[in-house]
């Protein structure tokens, strides 16, 4: 079995290309909350002129989707970042639940979130090809619960196809998501406790 890529080393690898060719690139951050942006976005600004991507039809339900959108909207401001933008897509949560029909009873972690990483993924892609972005990546590799070997191969294979370059990451390496807790502490940020959608909010009973 090949050895697992360590996607912190080959990010660091690409923030030291960048930065020995006096290069920063525009980079189209997905965003899925403030939390998980609050150390991605620490880590980034130095390296890429950065525009936050906040696209999540899976959010469930409506009143959590816009909490979630308004406490990132609060922390790109609070914490300094007010020269980075945040582009709200239309909410329209049937684009999830077409997506991942039949996939209703996965467990968490399971094919239905393949199937979510990719459409937030995709459109994220889609978006920067059309508004000029080199660079695209996803702040949701700095949770403990996500996977990032298949966000980096999704993204990987995504740049590919519509001629961007994907950051490959794991926010979370290099004490990246305590980083989180404590800036979410510092800026007294909401953290939510269950993933986004309805099965994952059903499966932790909350």
């Amino acid at each position: 079995m090949a050895n697992r890529i360590n996607y912190e080393k080959e990010m660091e690898k690409t923030l030291d290309a960048l930065a020995a060719r006096g290069e920063r690139p525009r980079l189209l951050l997905h965003a899925c909350c403030a939390p998980c942006s609050s150390a991605t976005l620490e880590r980034l600004a130095g390296h890429f002129e950065l525009t936050i991507l906040y696209y999540n039809p899976n959010i469930y339900p409506p009143e959590e989707y816009r909490r979630r959108e308004a406490e990132l909207e609060r922390f790109v401001q609070d914490a300094g970042y007010a020269g980075v933008p945040v582009v709200e897509l239309p909410y329209d949560p049937q684009e999830f639940y077409s997506a991942v029909k039949g996939l209703e009873e996965e467990p968490e972690r399971g094919g239905r979130c393949t199937v979510c990483y990719r459409l937030r993924l995709e459109r994220a892609a889609q978006y920067a090809a059309a508004n000029g972005f080199a660079w695209f990546t996803t702040t949701l590799s700095i949770s403990p619960v996500k996977d990032p070997v298949r966000l980096n191969a999704i993204g990987t294979e995504l740049a590919e196809q519509y001629g961007l370059h994907y950051l490959q990451s794991e926010f979370r390496k290099k004490d990246g998501y305590k980083r989180s807790l404590a800036l979410s502490a510092q800026y007294g940020l909401y953290r939510q406790d269950y993933c986004g959608c309805e099965f994952s909010k059903r499966a932790r009973g909350v």
